[in-house]
Parts: C-alpha cells; sequence; structure tokens
C-alpha cells in the first residue's frame, strides 16, 4: 500500500484544488489551486440578479493545470503509482448537456449563452420556479418534498432547469439532459460519449433532484408535465439508477491520461458534493454535525440507519441513504451565506479605496493598488481583533444572516439580511460582530432543528476556510451553541475526503470508513463554550429569532 498514490479534486465556487495523497497515512505530497479566470472576470453574472454561472472551460482548464501541476511536484515514481481520482464539486450546480453528454457551453452556437453554462449554487434567479414546485407538491397525495426538508430550493436541480427552459428557447430545444457538476467532471475523465450512460450519484440526485429509492427513481411524469409541459417526458431523459462514491465509474480515457500523464488504468471515482466529501475527510462520526464552512455552509449529519427509521427531518436540505457514508443515512443542512457574509461587509468598506484612492494625485497607481491589497488582506483580521473586545450585552447591535437568502431550517431564497440597533456610535468592529454573531446564530438555529425532531447534535466538528483562519468566530460558535467544537487539522479536508473515496473506489480499503482510519489527519484545535457568554448569547439567540419573524412576515 506504501506505493499506492490517489488524487482528490475539490470544485469551490471560485477555484479547483487538487492533492496527491499517499493512500497508506493520508499525507499530502503535492497540492495546486486554479483560480477560475472567467468567473474572476465578473462573466456571465449579474448579482443584482442573482444570476451567476460558470463557463465549463473554467473547470476544465482547471483540472487539466491542477492535476498535472500536482504531478510535477512529486515526479515520475509517484505519477506512475497513481491508482484513483475522485471529485468533489459545489452543488446544486447543474449544466444542460447535449446527447453525448457535451455542455452547450462548449458548442460555438452557445459559447457565450450564460443560460448554457453551469448554473452555479448561489444562483437564485429560480426562486419564482421553487414556489410553484412547493405550491404544486400540496396537489399530491404523495408527498414528494418529503426527503428534502418538505420545501424545495431555488439552489436545486428542477427549479434551475425549468428557470432555464422557461428562459432560453434556443437551450430548450438543444438540451437532451441536465446534468450535476459532480456527475460530469466523472463522465468527462472516463471519456463518456453518451450521456445516457451517464453514472450520476445518489448525493446530488437525492438531495437537490428529487430522486429516491421509495419512488423507483423520481416522481412520475404527471407532477413535473402538470407543473409546466416544458419538463414533459423529461424524466425520460434522465437515470434511475445512482451510485455511492466509493463506486467508479470507469477508468481514466486515453485522451485524459494522454493529457495529464497517467495510466489509463487509474480508476475513476463517483462524484459528490463538496461538503459530503468534506465530511469524510473531516472524518464525520455518527449524531456529529460536520460544518464546512466556507463562503456558504453545509453542516453534514450521519446516522445508522436503523436509529433513524421513519424520522424525517422538517426544512433541512434531505435525508439520503448513502449519501455522505455507504450504509448510513445522511443529513444535510446549510446555511447560504457565511464567509460570504464577512466578504459583503469588507467590500462595502474597502468600496473607497477601491473607487477613490487609484485616482489619487498624492501616490502613484502602483502604490495605490499596493495599499488596496494590504488593506483588503488584513480588514477581516483588525476587525475580529477589535470586535473581540467588545463587552457584550444585551443591547448590542444584533444582525440576520440572511444576505443570500436562507438555506436552512425552512429554506427561503426571498429573505434579505438586516441589521437592527444602530446609534451614532455603532463603528465598524460593531458591525462585524453583529454579522459575526448572526452566522453563529443561523448555525444554531440548524442544530435546533435537528434536536427538536429526534435527531440529536452530539458533537460539532468544523472545517473549511473559516474554521481553519478564524479563531474569533469559532469561539463565537462554541459560546452561541453552548457545545465544543472541535477544527480539522486539515486545510483540504474536501480533496481529503475526495481522495479517500478514490482510494475506496480503486480497492485499497473495503469501506470508506476504513479509508478515514488510515488517511485521517485528525484534529489540530477545540473551542470550548464560556459559561458566561453562553448565557448571554441565549437570550440574544431569542432576539435574533424574534427579529427573524418580523423581517420574514415583511417579505
Amino acid at each position: 500500500m506504501s506505493n499506492q498514490y490517489v488524487i482528490g479534486v475539490d470544485f469551490g465556487t471560485d477555484s479547483v484544488r487538487s492533492i496527491i495523497v499517499n493512500a497508506a497515512n493520508g499525507n499530502e505530497l503535492a497540492a495546486a489551486v486554479f483560480y477560475y479566470p472567467r468567473w474572476k472576470d465578473g462573466l456571465f453574472c449579474d448579482a443584482a440578479t442573482n444570476q451567476f454561472r460558470q463557463h465549463p472551460l473554467d473547470y476544465i482548464e482547471g483540472l487539466e493545470s491542477t492535476i498535472k501541476t500536482c504531478l510535477q511536484q512529486v515526479g515520475s515514481e509517484v505519477a506512475a503509482n497513481i491508482k484513483a481520482i475522485s471529485v468533489d464539486t459545489t452543488g446544486s450546480t447543474p449544466v444542460a448537456v447535449d446527447e453525448t453528454g457535451t455542455p452547450l457551453a462548449l458548442l460555438p452556437a452557445f459559447e457565450h449563452n450564460p443560460h448554457a453554462m453551469f448554473v452555479l449554487w448561489k444562483d437564485h434567479t429560480a426562486t419564482g420556479e421553487a414556489a410553484e414546485i412547493n405550491a404544486h407538491a400540496q396537489k399530491f397525495e404523495t408527498n414528494y418534498l418529503q426527503f428534502v426538508g418538505g420545501i424545495y430550493s431555488s439552489e436545486w436541480y428542477w427549479a434551475k432547469l425549468l428557470r432555464i427552459l422557461r428562459s432560453d428557447n434556443h437551450v430548450s430545444q438543444a438540451i437532451y439532459s441536465w446534468v450535476e457538476h459532480c456527475d460530469w467532471i466523472p463522465f468527462l475523465l472516463s471519456g463518456g460519449t453518451d450521456a445516457k450512460l451517464l453514472k450520476r450519484g445518489v448525493c446530488s440526485a437525492g438531495h437537490k433532484a428529487l430522486w429516491s429509492a421509495e419512488y423507483d427513481g423520481f416522481p412520475p411524469d404527471e407532477f413535473f408535465s402538470s407543473l409546466d409541459p416544458l419538463l414533459k417526458g423529461f424524466t425520460n431523459k434522465l437515470f434511475k439508477k445512482t451510485y455511492t462514491a466509493d463506486q467508479s465509474v470507469g477508468n481514466l480515457s486515453a485522451d485524459w491520461a494522454l493529457r495529464l500523464g497517467l495510466s489509463s488504468t487509474v480508476v475513476i471515482g463517483v462524484g459528490a458534493f463538496d461538503a459530503h466529501m468534506g465530511a469524510v475527510g473531516g472524518q464525520i462520526e455518527a449524531y456529529h454535525l460536520s460544518k464546512v464552512m466556507g463562503t456558504s455552509t453545509c453542516d453534514m449529519l450521519v446516522a445508522p440507519m436503523n436509529e433513524v427509521e421513519g424520522k424525517l427531518i422538517k426544512g433541512i436540505c434531505g435525508q439520503v441513504p448513502g449519501s455522505v457514508i455507504p450504509g448510513m443515512m445522511g443529513m444535510e443542512a446549510g446555511q447560504s451565506a457565511f464567509g460570504d457574509a464577512y466578504a459583503w461587509f469588507k467590500n462595502i468598506l474597502t468600496w473607497p479605496l477601491q473607487k477613490i484612492l487609484p485616482k489619487s494625485t498624492l501616490i502613484n497607481a502602483n502604490t495605490a493598488a499596493n495599499l488596496i491589497e494590504e488593506v483588503t488582506d488584513q480588514i477581516i483580521f483588525e476587525l475580529s481583533e477589535q470586535a473581540a473586545l467588545i463587552e457584550l450585552d444585551d443591547q448590542c447591535e444584533l444582525a440576520l444572516d440572511w444576505f443570500n437568502g436562507r438555506r436552512t431550517p425552512d429554506a427561503n431564497q426571498l429573505l434579505k439580511g438586516a441589521i437592527s440597533g444602530l446609534s451614532l456610535g455603532t463603528d465598524a468592529p460593531k458591525i462585524f460582530r453583529a454579522i459575526a454573531e448572526s452566522t453563529c446564530f443561523g448555525a444554531k438555529a440548524i442544530v435546533d432543528r435537528f434536536n427538536e425532531q429526534g435527531v440529536p447534535v452530539k458533537g460539532l466538528i468544523g472545517i473549511g476556510g473559516v474554521a481553519k483562519k478564524s479563531p474569533f468566530i469559532m469561539q463565537m460558535m462554541a459560546d452561541v451553541m453552548g457545545m465544543p467544537i472541535r477544527i480539522h487539522k486539515s486545510e483540504q479536508t474536501c480533496a481529503l475526503g475526495a481522495a479517500m473515496f478514490a482510494a475506496t473506489a480503486a480497492g485499497i480499503y473495503e469501506k470508506v470508513e476504513d479509508a478515514m482510519i488510515a488517511m485521517g489527519q485528525g484534529f489540530d484545535a477545540t473551542y470550548f463554550p464560556n459559561p458566561a457568554r453562553v448565557e448571554i448569547y441565549k437570550k440574544r439567540f431569542e432576539r435574533y429569532k424574534q427579529f427573524g419573524l418580523f423581517i420574514e412576515e415583511g417579505v
């Protein structure tokens, strides 16, 4: 086993990261990051209308660049012993493909058409369609939303498909199937040329696309065709069978083997969402909420099937057998804005620098650019330092974390963020403290929902960029939750989780739990709640809930 290596690929919102890992012990031998150039330039997006699209070339170029860079770091001996590649992606991030499984944006006629590109998870152009799906579902005796928390979201598969079909007749005429990013990349690497043969992961299908073994696949065609005739017969173009992420879709194609400098014997694993593989990379345990904290959060919980049988958790992002760990029930919740909320406030504060400093007659353009970069890089750290010094009481500024709508509990992407209690004495650190607190309160609302509905949260695991970089927010999280939170050691838990699944798909390990034990990196920090602050936060959390009801009633 010491001469066996695997590659984990993690497609995030802004970039793709690849790592090469020793399958025997999880040691990271190489890592590379590629920032999507078209996305970075803001192409095909319109924040004002909540349109966020990504071109497949960003993904393809990033996939090739990061794997090649990693292979250059380790040399030919390791490259010759790469056994498998698995990928995770954001989601729900689907795309329209033709019969060959090619995204329409890769065809000349659609290369500049945003509707032919991947519809990123944070795209909320389909709020109207989601509302229609929720109202429509009430007409049926069978509750087809029961396994996705009872509420369908504009972030998900069917709402986005209907929005695209309605928005663009050319795409509507050309589309053959609708494919999640996490399913398309393995299809690409394995040389797939027939969309009908594209293997779909149970993770994306169950949590976002209404697929369930209970329905022998999807809800009946009548459910979709009576919603909108544009959807008539569409399930016939999709799939009935799904696969867990410990399985293989095939081997690396000859073309991609040549492009990457790898063997065509390399196994390609079934794909899954980033948070699901990240939970595995972060060594999730039964009834411990694994919080992947980045631009948004995804909160994963696993439980033995026999212990949660018959329990349906209202208002979460689904519960799917085998979606996180094969053989266990996987449950997902999360927040639509977490790190994005902090980034929003940073952008507000740096607006004068971005717009005025480049016009300064006192300094040259190069100095201005360097100053902007320096301040931007330091601002969150300085805000955190000052916010930590604020004496907490019941009258401090209070915020709602719905800056990008509410994912869970009870999805509603029409909701907006808000801040109350402002005065002439309010300064930037106080506003930042309120925003950070609101994201922790949003996290507590999720934990409370699990507990209230009979699935106890017994522990917290923090992974992702915010968990690693912000002691201030993690200590606040422990205080608000009233329970410790362990921070996983790995900087790349999602990519590491993908590597664990790759090792399992290649047969190096019999099951992914064995890979977790052998390849897991453990935890390097634990934040314990401060009893004095716990009591204050309990009172403030009640105010947060009342404030939320007030805002929600006004929407």
